[in-house]
């Protein structure tokens, strides 16, 4: 295929009007910038997610090590790592700026303050009451659930997954000795359901957790009251202890509402449940490596203090939490009406522009899954993939389909997504995007494909 499928394709420009809009992604590279908005007068902002901000050479995993990858020529929209391309809200960055005129970053004693902003936020957001002795602190929601497997999983018992799920956790799962046991969600009429008879089925003597996703990545669906009641029943009927990871709880899309579970009516059920979090999610921070847990239960939070738990904390990364739960709610709210937007946009785009792809408008999270089982058909993907793991050492993983997508994807459209296949049983045939960036960009991305996909 010799068509240039990059930012200055014509098409593209003429339909954004972007008329001076060519070469390389972004013009703005500029991190000193002073924020002078007034504390008082930042919720009447309205920040600019249109913005097609600059984050190459930044060591970006999401664009940097893409273009590492695959070539800068082969890379013009990176839509796989989840994290977000807007400027971060400036409350945090004053807050930041402000930290750094201190020039010592010695030992920290937790501020009284960032608990209070945890407290605060969470009972404000999602109507929880978590107990400060019952709060505890870690370098990110992974070494919180590693910390959590620990103290109730021995190495060698199981764990469930609803799968499809996040990638990572079969590697928590690995670092832990622990083995996975896949409760397989259904999809019907294009969204994913819960499993509770073959739930129950897959536990036994042997199992002493679950791993619940909530919102649910990759395929972001939102559960109901009603679910994670019957989830909690059942656990805790069976002794199985429910590890909520809610990191990504404050993107919920139009008419949807996320239940925590901390907040269900049945306190045996909320006691027999661990609830995992961070402000790196909706404020962008992974890079500040800051997260907790919570629980009702004393006895589970003791058993995960014996079990080693301690982790200092970056300094910056409290700042910036505290700063994001006090200062930036309005930044955030803007944040979620913009991607709430932008999904609206791909539902409609994709169904009128690409018929070789199924997109249903997810209930949460800032990720799409879609259905890519007919671009695999028109591409030949099974065949290729069959080809490439002839002769393979067994010790490699096998390259899928869904690989063989991601790298069309890129070589014919520029644009780099995520391989269904990590995801785990049921992911076959789908691929994970990423849209918490500028629609421009989701525009230049779909235009792309749609015209790879036409001429292939």
């Amino acid at each position: 295929m010799s068509q240039d499928h990059g930012l200055s394709r014509r098409t593209f420009i003429k339909s954004t009007g972007m008329a001076t809009f060519a070469g390389t992604v972004g013009v703005n590279r500029s991190f000193t910038e002073t924020v002078t908005t007034p504390k008082l007068l930042e919720r009447h902002v309205k920040h600019n997610f249109d913005e097609v901000y600059d984050r190459v050479g930044t060591d970006s995993v999401k664009w940097d090590e893409q273009i590492n990858m695959y070539g800068k020529n082969n890379i013009a929209v990176p839509m796989g790592v989840a994290d977000m391309d807007f400027r971060i809200a400036p409350a945090i960055n004053k807050a930041l700026r402000t930290r750094i005129k201190h020039e010592n970053y010695g030992y920290l004693s937790m501020p009284p303050s960032y608990v209070e902003s945890i407290v605060n936020w969470n009972k404000r957001r999602n109507g929880i009451d978590i107990n400060r002795d019952l709060l505890l602190h870690a370098s990110g929601v992974h070494s919180a659930i590693l910390s959590a497997l620990r103290a109730f999983c021995p190495p060698g018992s199981k764990v469930i997954l609803q799968s499809p799920t996040y990638s990572a956790f079969y590697r928590d799962l690995k670092i832990a000795g622990c083995k996975k046991e896949e409760n397989r969600l259904k999809l019907v009429n294009g969204q994913y359901v819960m499993d509770f008879e073959d739930l129950e089925r897959r536990i036994d003597r042997d199992t002493h957790a679950i791993i619940l996703c909530n919102p649910q990545n990759p395929t972001g669906n939102v559960w109901s009251r009603e679910d994670l009641t019957t989830l909690g029943e059942i656990c805790t009927k069976h002794r199985v202890v429910i590890l909520s990871d809610e990191i990504h709880c404050d993107f919920v899309t139009k008419g949807n509402t996320h239940t925590p579970f901390a907040s269900l009516s049945d306190e045996g059920i909320v006691r027999n449940s661990i609830t995992f979090n961070s402000a790196s999610k909706s404020f962008n921070l992974a890079a500040m490596r800051c997260a907790y847990m919570f629980s009702t239960n004393p006895d589970y939070i003791a058993r995960i203090k014996e079990s080693g738990h301690w982790e200092p904390l970056n300094t910056l990364g409290i700042v910036a939490g505290q700063a994001a739960y006090e200062e930036a709610e309005e930044w955030l709210q803007q944040v979620i009406a913009y991607i709430d937007g932008t999904m609206d946009y791909v539902e409609r785009f994709i169904g009128s522009n690409i018929p070789l792809i199924n997109f249903v408008k997810p209930q949460g999270t800032y990720l799409a899954w879609l259905d890519v089982n007919s671009v695999i058909g028109k591409i030949g993907a099974k065949e290729i993939a069959t080809k490439a793991n002839t002769g393979r050492d067994p010790l490699i993983p096998s390259i899928t389909p869904e690989m063989i997508v991601e790298r069309y994807f890129v070589e014919h459209a520029k644009v780099q997504i995520n391989a269904g296949s990590p995801y785990g049983y049921g992911s076959a045939g789908w691929m994970r995007v990423n849209l918490a960036t500028s629609r421009t960009l989701v525009k230049l991305a779909l235009n792309n494909m749609a015209e790879a996909l036409e001429s292939t």
